[in-house]
């Protein structure tokens, strides 16, 4: 088949790999425009951009694909659009402008987990299992008719980053196996149960904030679902630091550190450069492992507690 591919991110660097190694066509790229980055504003392309330059496919950039890429998108020949964390929310016109219209490349089992969030989501919740859905796009946020999915477990203390890029793999293979569908009329269409639908959104950059007086695993969940991004954060003794990778810690091994185990929720228990950085929570305690204090770089604990910062009977957030 002959494909318009829309993508941004480097979750969505697969899926264009995957197609150029087919038997398909990649008749153009759409990507979100270059962005200014850093101190200097120099304009970085994404890695979608990156990949379709080293193909040499044709590259579109939009602001406002609905105002400015309906023309474009009409006149390229192309049987069919595939959707991968593009960015943008597509009109009818673009939706019903070829023949197999758009199919999305989703990072979640529909119906669960629609919207900009799937993969941190997940993480947050505790999830067990997670996965990818290719499905039929319509006006809806992914709402629309379920092609094919693909199931994946997600591992102890899996990151979002490192979830996403496993992810990003199993959406390839899918995306394939999706298209294959299409083309030789096996799709089935399966429309999705609303009533077990459930919605996430977008995290902005203050929504991490770890509260101590939370269970411990709801804490690490939250550490590992927002990393790399937006990132978790707490204040100890007033001073913010972004918290990357944590774990849980049973009383029983935080009673070989310490004689006495009469702690209350965001208290410091040990911080020390070969045992880590422990606080208690509101059940059980929680290791953290890696973070960053404000201006400083990304430390393992160990590393930063060399600093002295950080001593036993600190307060970290609590409420």
């Amino acid at each position: 088949m002959k494909i318009i591919y829309m993508g941004t991110p480097q979750f969505a660097v697969p899926c264009l790999r995957a197609l150029a190694d087919s038997r398909h066509e990649v008749v153009a790229v759409i990507t979100q425009p270059d962005k200014a980055t850093g101190r200097s504003n120099k304009l970085q392309e994404s890695p979608v951009k990156m990949l379709a330059k080293e193909y040499g496919y044709d590259i579109y950039q939009f602001n406002k694909i609905r105002l400015e890429g309906v023309d474009t998108i009409k006149e390229l020949d192309a049987d069919i659009i595939v959707t991968c964390a593009y960015g943008q929310i597509l009109n009818k016109e673009i939706l019903y402008a070829k023949k197999y219209g758009v199919i999305n490349v989703h990072g979640s089992i529909l119906p669960r987990y629609r919207g900009a969030s799937p993969i941190q989501s997940a993480i947050i919740n505790g999830d067990k299992t997670t996965g990818i859905t290719i499905l039929q796009s319509g006006i809806g946020i992914d709402d629309g008719p379920i092609i094919t999915t693909s199931e994946l477990q997600i591992l102890d203390n899996e990151t979002y980053g490192e979830l996403s890029d496993r992810l990003s793999h199993l959406g390839a293979e899918t995306l394939l196996r999706a298209l294959d569908m299409i083309e030789n009329g096996t799709a089935k269409m399966i429309e999705q149960d609303e009533t077990m639908a459930t919605h996430c959104t977008m995290f902005k950059s203050d929504y991490g904030k770890i509260n101590f007086n939370n269970n411990a695993k709801d804490i690490v969940n939250m550490i590992h679902g927002l990393n790399p991004s937006p990132v978790a954060f707490t204040y100890i003794n007033d001073n913010r630091y972004k918290l990357y990778n944590a774990h849980i810690v049973e009383e029983c091994e935080v009673s070989q550190i310490l004689a006495n185990l009469d702690a209350n929720p965001g208290d410091v228990v040990v911080a020390k450069s070969k045992a880590g950085l422990i606080i208690k929570a509101r059940d059980k305690y929680v290791s953290i492992d890696r973070l960053q204090a404000e201006n400083g770089k990304i430390l393992e604990a160990k590393d930063l507690l060399n600093s002295g910062k950080i001593k036993v009977g600190d307060r970290a957030f609590c409420e």
